[in-house]
């Protein structure tokens, strides 16, 4: 069974929904922190007015209980000891409502202890009675200071909770910082990753295009990806077989021409040798000059029907690269050496410049292509003229530029040069007519190798610039 493949709009959505679900939760994690210690701080605000409070009211209950006593203890009053009592009741109560962590227990019994020896103080005989509210005036000073005791415990604990809430805030906080730049570099990495997972594909697809552009049909197409991705992958398997079947019929239809064009081409020159040797009789003036006719356009017919043969093996032999580590200034003089007869014969001066320059390529057709370059150099060259050849490598790409001091391309000729089988105005005179196949053949070579060449507009002369991947 065939894995079951997204297409690309499921995926992108699926990684911006990932995305997000990364953001969203870390945004939501971000107000429950912000409710819990806005909760923590409201709380601590709360219980710091209940001990504010609870401090200030101990206070009050400590006075009317002095008040209550001493008046009770001098009139020997039962309301003004019942108001003791109730004060001292609601005195005892705030302090046990107060937690150990709001006052410390030693405090706490220290009140307690000194209450009693107050309420000791209110029972004994009526003699005794001025001597016994002198005492008890001194004790209650006594639990003032107790009280004020308790007052700063009281502020001590609230100061405590409030550097613990500011400690806890800011420990909140620089988590809460940490993970929110944790999970944007995560979304970030995310985004990154998904980005270069779902452009991987469209970057074979392009491979794919530019390899059916520059007729490499022999590389099978297969696009590994989304569904939708996939899809165009195989549509441009079929294009890759639909070009080679018509690349194929089109090799097959050449050959078949050919083939059957030679056949009466050869009796036709046979024909007409036959007249012009005056096997079926002498020929006068008129006659000898029409077979003349008919012989050199059988011999320009032969020669156009092998240009064809020819150009179609090129445009063959071109998808079938052998690339080696070459070292294109040695490839540069072994070519210049090759052709030294020719450009020697027309007293031309050949010079290469550059420095030497490596680069994995077929070495026999880069050899073709300057060789072919080089010739028509010579061929269009003056007499005395001279050619440069230069070799040099920036960014990648390896350049070759032959120039020449011939009569150059004429503008209505540069847009159609590369044109199998065009021949250009300006033709030597003292030089044999070309087929127009040789640049022909040296751009199919060179688009095999990924590269391109270019008719540049210098004059005088031609110049033509070779660029080849490094």
């Amino acid at each position: 069974m065939k894995r079951r493949r997204g297409s690309f709009q499921q995926l992108l959505l699926v990684g911006f929904l990932l995305i997000a679900a990364l953001l969203g939760g870390i945004a939501l994690r971000a107000v429950f922190t912000f409710d819990h210690l806005m909760a923590q701080s409201a709380g601590f605000q709360a219980r710091a007015l209940q001990l504010t409070a609870a401090v200030q009211s101990l206070a009050e209950r400590s006075a009317n209980m002095e008040r209550a006593s001493r008046q009770s203890l001098i009139l020997n009053d039962a309301p003004l000891r019942q108001r003791f009592e109730e004060s001292s009741r609601e005195a005892r109560a705030i302090l046990d409502g107060l937690l150990p962590a709001d006052l410390p227990t030693p405090v706490a019994d220290r009140w307690r202890a000194q209450y009693k020896v107050l309420r000791g103080l209110m029972d004994g005989p009526p003699e005794t009675v001025l001597e016994r509210e002198r005492t008890l005036a001194a004790e209650f000073r006594e639990l003032e200071a107790i009280n004020s005791t308790v007052a700063q415990q009281v502020q001590q604990a609230i100061a405590k909770r409030n550097l613990e809430l500011t400690a806890q805030l800011e420990t909140s906080r620089n988590n809460l910082t940490r993970q929110v730049i944790g999970t944007i570099a995560l979304a970030v990495a995310l985004a990154i990753a998904f980005g270069i997972w779902l452009a991987r594909p469209f970057k074979r697809l392009e491979k794919a295009i530019v390899g059916l552009g520059e007729n490499r049909l022999e590389d099978v197409i297969d696009i590994q990806g989304p569904s939708d991705v996939h899809r165009v992958g195989q549509q441009l398997e079929w294009l890759r077989l639909r070009l080679t079947e018509l690349d194929a019929d089109k090799a097959r239809f050449l050959r078949h021409i050919s083939h059957e064009l030679k056949t009466p081409l050869a009796a036709l020159r046979e024909g007409v040798s036959l007249l012009e040797d005056g096997v079926t009789g002498e020929l006068n003036s008129n006659q000898m000059e029409v077979a003349r006719i008919l012989h050199q356009n059988t011999i320009s017919l032969q020669n156009q029907i092998e240009a064809l043969l020819r150009f179609n093996a090129a445009a063959f032999e071109a998808r079938q690269l052998r690339r080696e580590k070459t070292d294109l200034l040695q490839l540069l003089e072994e070519q210049v050496d090759a052709q030294q007869l020719q450009w020697r014969a027309h007293n031309l001066k050949v010079r290469i410049e550059g420095e030497p320059v490596t680069a994995r390529v077929d070495a026999a057709k880069i050899g073709t292509v300057v060789a072919n370059l080089l010739s028509n150099a010579i061929r269009f060259s003056p007499e005395g003229g001279s050619i440069v050849l230069k070799l040099s490598a920036e960014d990648g790409l390896v350049r070759i530029d032959i120039r020449d001091h011939g009569p150059g391309i004429a503008g209505a000729d540069r847009a159609r040069v590369f044109e199998p089988f065009y021949r250009g105005q300006r033709q030597p005179s003292d030089a044999v007519r070309g087929t127009g196949i040789g640049l022909s053949i040296v751009q199919e070579y060179i688009s095999a190798h990924g590269g391109q060449i270019r008719l540049l507009s210098d004059n005088p002369g031609a110049h033509f610039q070779v660029e080849i991947p490094g």
